[in-house]
């Protein structure tokens, strides 16, 4: 499989079920990316938009090929690799005997990895250290889920979602001293940070490297759109 591909997948759901979308990214065998595309779902749950993310990235593979797909989704994942084969002897019913919800999805998935030689990676999602092809599909779902509006390379959009940086892990609070002030707690818990990367707020403007932006609801952007 010296000549496989990598690609990576997510979905994206604003309220789950709430508006939602899908994307996916290609990169060759450096691990750069090609191609991508996202695409909105209307109103759905996360786990349609994860799925329907791995459907149209095998979609848009041709029939032979090897890839290395990552993913953050452990339901997706799981889903048509482990439980698959028991749900189809159990004439598609779960264990507990209820019928297997998003059925359709899982099906046209089972028959498009018939034609393909897929190997399924889990990668951790919002990590500082994470996967980078799985944070641009992520942030392209994102943005699809927000706008509900189709975007990819096919449609002109040469270059790649930049993700919003991860939030780090908190340092560790040293032990109070005897007789120290305790310092008063920040509002509501608001973090701000300096954008390592140009990128799109909820609102729909842009924010540039080195500007300050927080968190806005699930993603980065100005702080006076922070309704917190």
């Amino acid at each position: 499989m010296s000549d496989r591909i990598i690609a990576a997948c997510d979905g994206a759901a604003k309220g789950n079920p709430g508006p939602a979308g899908w994307a996916w990214v290609i990169a060759d065998a450096q691990e750069r990316p090609q191609r991508w595309e996202s695409g909105p779902l209307g109103r759905a749950t996360n786990n349609v938009g994860e799925l329907t993310a791995l459907r149209q990235l095998l979609e848009a593979l041709d029939p032979g090929t090897a890839v290395e797909v990552r993913m953050d989704s452990q339901y997706a994942m799981k889903a048509v690799t482990q439980w698959l084969p028991a749900w189809k002897r159990n004439g598609w019913k779960t264990a507990a005997g209820k019928p297997v919800a998003n059925r359709d999805l899982v099906e046209s998935i089972d028959a498009l990895l018939a034609d393909r030689e897929v190997e399924f990676r889990y990668v951790p999602a919002h990590r500082e250290d994470g996967d980078l092809l799985n944070a641009i599909a992520d942030q392209a779902a994102s943005d699809a889920a927000a706008g509900q509006r189709a975007a990819g390379t096919a449609l002109g959009d040469t270059a790649v979602p930049v993700p919003a940086p991860a939030r780090s892990a908190p340092a560790r609070k040293a032990p109070a001293r005897a007789g120290a002030k305790k310092a008063a707690a920040p509002a509501r818990g608001r973090v701000s940070l300096k954008a390592k990367f140009p990128g799109t707020c909820p609102c729909g403007r842009s924010y540039a490297a080195g500007e300050t932006i927080t968190k806005v609801g699930t993603r980065w952007g100005h702080p006076d759109c922070d309704a917190s």
